[in-house]
């Protein structure tokens, strides 16, 4: 295992008491030994910050204070981040299997410095845990689509810490597509590497599941696109607003 990375994985929660402990047992019960856990607390008020406490001899770093939302968060995470590689799980994801970590290291110390980001497949869950779609498809796929719509499975991607020293942070102004907008900075120019290997589990219903969400992350996707000058909504991106929009004047129907 020596000539294996280190990964941080970083993890950013408020208010996560259901999952957060799932999440960290995942981390912890890796057979990859070179790795470490940073979570970030958004100054929970349930009992996510007692949970924090009871395993702190498996996390490497946190803190619990008001931030800004998820991306400030991860911001504050990277600087006590030491990984060659750092990936990002929300409090309700967790790794699928034990020895997927220390599978994907073995891409890892041969990816760089000819790919920095690289992916494998995430499973989106129910809160019984029972699979709902996977999502995660070869970069051939991908490269074409990712200007128009995030299609890749941030949880679990793996970013080379040098992405962070060549183009800074996440842009913490982005409520849903920070890590889009990121991850365009690299793949405007570079590729991504696809690992047929199922990474994360995902539990539906996170922040971008809600419809309101979903139209506020494309309308984010736009804004992100435009940065990189890629000017124009494709089809999927138009496929994607047209389904939201449907979805959320199905609920507001519902309502009534």
């Amino acid at each position: 295992m020596d000539n294996l990375p280190l990964v941080s994985i970083i993890v950013a929660v408020k208010n996560g008491e259901k999952t957060i402990q799932r999440c960290i047992d995942s981390v912890s019960q890796q057979t990859h030994n070179k790795k470490e856990l940073i979570i970030i607390d958004g100054n929970s008020d349930d009992s996510t910050l007692e949970i924090i406490k009871q395993n702190v001899a498996h996390i490497s770093y946190w803190e619990s204070k008001k931030d800004k939302g998820v991306y400030h968060a991860w911001n504050k995470a990277l600087d006590h981040a030491n990984g060659e590689w750092i990936c990002f799980l929300g409090a309700d994801d967790f790794f699928w299997e034990k020895s997927c970590l220390y599978r994907m290291c073995h891409y890892l110390k041969d990816s760089y410095p000819g790919v920095r980001i690289v992916y494998g497949r995430v499973n989106v869950v129910n809160e019984t845990g029972k699979i709902l779609y996977t999502i995660g498809n070869p970069w051939n796929k991908l490269k074409k689509r990712i200007f128009q719509i995030n299609c890749l499975p941030h949880p679990g991607l793996m970013h080379h810490r040098s992405i962070f020293d060549d183009y800074g942070r996440f842009d913490d102004s982005f409520i849903i597509a920070g890590d889009y907008e990121l991850l365009l900075r690299e793949l405007t120019t570079f590729n991504a590497r696809y690992i047929p290997l199922t990474m994360v589990g995902m539990q539906h219903g996170g922040l971008s599941t809600l419809a309101e969400n979903s139209i506020t992350g494309l309308q984010e996707m736009r804004v992100a696109l435009r940065m990189h000058d890629h000017n124009f909504p494709g089809i999927y991106w138009l496929l994607g607003i047209s389904k939201s929009i449907l979805k959320l004047a199905i609920s507001k129907l519902r309502k009534h």
